[in-house]
Order: structure tokens, then C-alpha cells, then sequence
């Protein structure tokens, strides 16, 4: 891998991507990498079932439901760089034009490392302030006059292992990127799962058997997350598009300056996941106070809502993904025809996905619940109660969360980081936001519910107009494309004569 000049290795190319019947690439991208993003999730929900089913119980659910914005965070910066790196190889894969793709990947590893270790050394010392913002507990005393125990003494316990792994945990979620652009979904998701399966072994043995408490379930993700950033290294050894050498992390500003602005929706998506998380945990904890719930069961209860909506955003993400190296490639190579048709294909995936989970959450919540243990530090009826409602009105429209999400990704894939940005923005900081701030002025605690519901039925608008919009341009690139064709077709035809 090093030590070698990068214009005497030859790379290969998935030439392949331009003429595989789409409904075959798309399984053969599509499941590795949705089976990767479910194992992604899986480190946080493991954690949670383990701490929930244990004697730390609701109390233990709600301090790692504070900490989850956090790692979004972290995430954030990892997937502006991996994915923004990774649409950067596939349109040029496309276009034949490898020749600056190693430094691109040296130049976003770097960078990713240098974001880890300034958000450390800014995170450490302000951690009890910046989980209390994110919504931990203090010991006090609930509108009945009963004392209620907090919960960021459990939040701070496993924040502190969980932020050491920091520089770890972001290059293995940008080196995953890069390796499902190389062409290879089935060694990233390898990656994460061997990662996933360390944690779910781990996990009761830290927690029940050496009663580690929360620090025992940090102890056992960041484990989990070193073997994932291992396997990932190792693929670099081996990459099929790019060969890294040492000159290769000297930073090239020019291919990542183009691969942050096609990441750069990845970041806002992200980021803005931490915003609303912020603003919904403040809303929970000061309506939630002065309602019968109290302060801890909302908290508590949105941790758990906010982990299984990851995995369902997660199976759309990775469908979309997963397709994001065939999406470029075939647009790099002006096969306009074949990308409609795999926007059709991810369209009705997503719908299908968005319908089944709907169904289940509407008439099952109770049991979705239940897989993350007994409250034994709340009022149980509440408990029940609330979670009913989260999940019956906060994803009452999933499907139009996945659509929205899933256009963000393709606009990003094609080249549109605008069209990517406004998607996110409209959906969860132009609506989101200010909803989850005034409608409990008038409804109480459910109105933080509401919001999610009524911000998906304006974004899922403004989403369908900007679809519209990009492929009446594509129609126009088509025909473009198909008149230079007979152009030159006659001019051969002229020539020869």
C-alpha cells in the first residue's frame, strides 16, 4: 500500500455499474450496506436493551438517550468527510477520471482525525454542562413533592469512556464510507458487524457479570468500535479504485474541497438530528416537569423512539447508499435512463419500508417498548402511557421521514448538494424546530410530539418540487446527450463517405 508511486499502480474499475441489470446491483450493493447501517445502530440499541433489562432501568435508558446527540456529532463530521469522499470516487469513476482519488481519501483521514481530537479536547471539560443541555437530571423533587433520582451521574459514567474512543469511532465511519464506494458493501458490512457482535458479546459480560454499571456498556461499544476501525484499516491494504501512499496524506484541497461540498448534506442531516435532539430533550424536560410524566419518563421514553427510528432511517439510508455508487457512476457516464429508473426503485423501497414500520408502530407500540426493559424507577402506567403516545403521534408519518431522507441522499449522490441541503433543512430546522417550540405552548407535552408529524406533511411538498425540478433537467441533459450522439454519428457517417 505505501511506499509506492501512486501513477504506477493500476486500479481497476466497476465498469459493470454502467450495464448490470439495476435490480440485480442493487442487491448486491443494497444488503451489505443496509445490513452495515443496522449493525451502525445496533451499538447504541444494544447498549440500551442491556442497561434497560438491568437494575439501572429507565434511569440508565435515559442518560444514554443524552449522550446519543452526541455521537451524531461525532458522526456528523465522519460522514461529511466519508461521504462527501465517497460521491467524489463514484462520479469520477464514472467520468474515467481516478487520478486524484487516493489523495482525496489520504486528505479526508487526516481531516477526520484532526476534527476527533478538537472535539475531545473541547467535550472533556465541558461534559456535566453539555449533558445537562442535552437533558440529564439532577436529583430533585417532582410537581407531586416526591424526591426522583437524576440521571446524569449515569450519563457522565458512560460518557467518558464513549468520548476517549472519539478519533476511533469517526475515521472507522469514514474509511466504511470510502470502502462502499470502492465497490466493496459486503467487507464494510463485515466491518460493522464484527464490530456489533464484540458489543452484544461484551455487553452482559461488563454489565451483569462484572457489574460495570454504564461504564461497562461504554467499555463494550468502544471495543466493539476498535475492531470495526481495524477491519476497515485493513481494506486499505487491498482497495480496488485507489492505492493510498504516504503522499497521500499531504492535504490536496482541491479534490476535497469538491468532496465536502458533495458531503456537506451529510453533515447538515446530521447536524441537524443534534439540533432538534437539543431542542426536543430542553422541550421534554421543561413540559415534561410540569406534567404527570415528570422529567425522566419523556426523556427516557424519546431515547428509546429515537433509537428504533434510527434503524428505520437506517434501512432507507442504506438502500440509497448502497446505490449511491451505481447513482454516480452512471451519471458521470451520462446514462441519464438508468438513474431514473433506479430513483424508482428507491422510491418504492422506501415506501414499502416507511408503510411496514407505520403499521407496527400504530398497533404495536407497547411491544416495541417493552424490548428495552420494565421502568423501575417511574410511575409504570405513565411510563406505558407515554409510550403509546410517542410512538403512535412522533412517527405517525414515518414513510414521509424516510422519502425525505432518502431525496436528500440521491440529490447529494447526483451532484445536487443544494437540492440535498434544502431537503434536510426544510424538514427538521425551517419546520421542526419552531413547531417543537410552539406547539406545546398550546398543547402541553404533546405538542412536542405533534411537531415530527407536521413538519414531515410540509417538507414531503417541498421534497416532490425539487424531484420535479432535477428531472426535468435530467430530461433536458438527455436530450442533449442524445443529439451530440446523432451529431457525431453523422459526422462519422460524412467522414467516411
Amino acid at each position: 500500500m505505501f511506499g509506492k508511486k501512486s501513477g504506477e499502480v493500476k486500479v481497476k474499475t466497476s465498469y459493470d455499474l454502467g450495464t448490470e441489470k439495476i435490480s440485480k446491483l442493487m442487491l448486491k450493493f443494497c444488503i451489505p450496506c443496509v445490513l452495515s447501517l443496522l449493525v451502525s445502530a445496533l451499538y447504541n440499541i444494544v447498549d440500551q436493551i442491556f442497561v434497560g433489562n438491568s437494575e439501572l432501568s429507565d434511569l440508565g435508558n435515559a442518560a444514554t438517550g443524552v449522550v446519543f446527540p452526541i455521537f451524531i456529532i461525532a458522526q456528523a463530521f465522519a460522514w461529511w468527510a466519508g461521504d462527501g469522499c465517497a460521491a467524489y470516487l463514484n462520479i469520477h469513476q464514472g467520468k474515467g477520471d481516478t487520478e486524484n482519488a487516493h489523495k482525496c481519501v489520504g486528505t479526508s483521514m487526516v481531516v477526520t482525525l484532526a476534527a476527533s481530537i478538537i472535539l475531545l479536547a473541547v467535550f472533556y471539560p465541558l461534559k456535566t454542562q453539555l449533558l445537562t443541555l442535552f437533558g440529564a437530571s439532577h436529583d430533585g423533587v417532582d410537581i407531586n413533592g416526591e424526591p426522583f433520582q437524576g440521571s446524569i451521574g449515569y450519563a457522565v459514567q458512560y460518557f467518558n469512556v464513549i468520548l476517549a474512543f472519539f478519533p476511533i469511532f469517526m475515521l472507522s465511519n469514514m474509511i466504511n464510507a470510502v470502502i462502499r464506494a470502492d465497490g466493496c458493501p459486503a467487507w464494510s458490512m463485515f466491518s460493522m458487524l464484527a464490530g456489533a457482535v464484540t458489543n452484544i458479546i461484551l455487553d452482559p459480560i461488563f454489565i451483569f457479570v462484572c457489574r460495570w454499571g454504564m461504564a461497562g456498556a461504554a467499555w463494550a461499544t468502544v471495543i466493539g468500535q476498535t475492531v470495526s476501525f481495524v477491519i476497515g484499516i485493513v481494506y486499505l491494504f487491498r482497495s480496488k479504485t485507489f492505492k493510498l501512499t504516504l503522499k497521500s496524506f499531504i492535504p490536496h484541497f482541491k479534490s476535497f474541497g469538491e468532496a465536502i461540498k458533495l458531503g456537506l448534506s451529510s453533515f447538515i442531516t446530521q447536524m441537524s438530528i443534534v439540533i432538534i435532539s437539543l431542542v426536543c430533550n430542553i422541550m421534554l424536560v421543561k413540559y415534561g416537569g410540569a406534567s404527570q410524566y415528570g422529567e425522566n419518563i419523556p426523556i427516557a421514553i424519546v431515547a428509546i423512539e429515537s433509537k428504533v427510528f434510527t434503524v428505520v432511517i437506517n434501512i432507507v439510508v442504506g438502500i440509497v447508499l448502497g446505490c449511491q455508487p451505481i447513482i454516480g457512476y452512471n451519471l458521470g457516464a451520462e446514462n441519464y435512463g438508468r438513474v431514473k429508473k433506479l430513483y424508482c426503485n428507491i422510491l418504492l423501497s422506501t415506501v414499502a419500508i416507511g408503510l411496514l414500520f407505520t403499521v407496527l408502530f400504530e398497533a404495536a407500540p407497547d411491544a416495541v417498548v417493552r424490548i428495552f426493559g420494565e421502568p423501575k424507577f417511574s410511575n409504570p402506567e405513565l411510563y406505558w402511557e407515554f409510550g403509546r403516545k410517542t410512538f403512535r403521534i412522533f412517527l405517525m408519518f414515518v414513510t414521509f421521514t424516510g422519502m425525505i431522507k432518502m431525496s436528500s441522499i440521491f440529490f447529494q449522490a447526483v451532484g445536487k448538494p443544494v437540492f440535498a441541503m434544502l431537503v434536510s433543512l426544510i424538514r427538521d430546522l425551517v419546520c421542526f424546530v419552531p413547531l417543537i417550540i410552539t406547539l406545546p405552548m398550546a398543547l402541553g407535552i404533546e405538542g412536542v410530539l405533534w411537531a415530527a408529524p407536521v413538519a414531515d406533511s410540509v417538507a414531503i411538498l417541498v421534497t416532490a418540487g425539487l424531484t420535479v425540478v432535477f428531472f426535468l433537467g435530467l430530461r433536458k441533459r438527455e436530450r442533449a446527450h442524445k443529439a451530440d450522439e446523432q451529431t457525431e454519428v453523422r459526422e462519422e457517417a460524412q467522414a467516411g463517405d
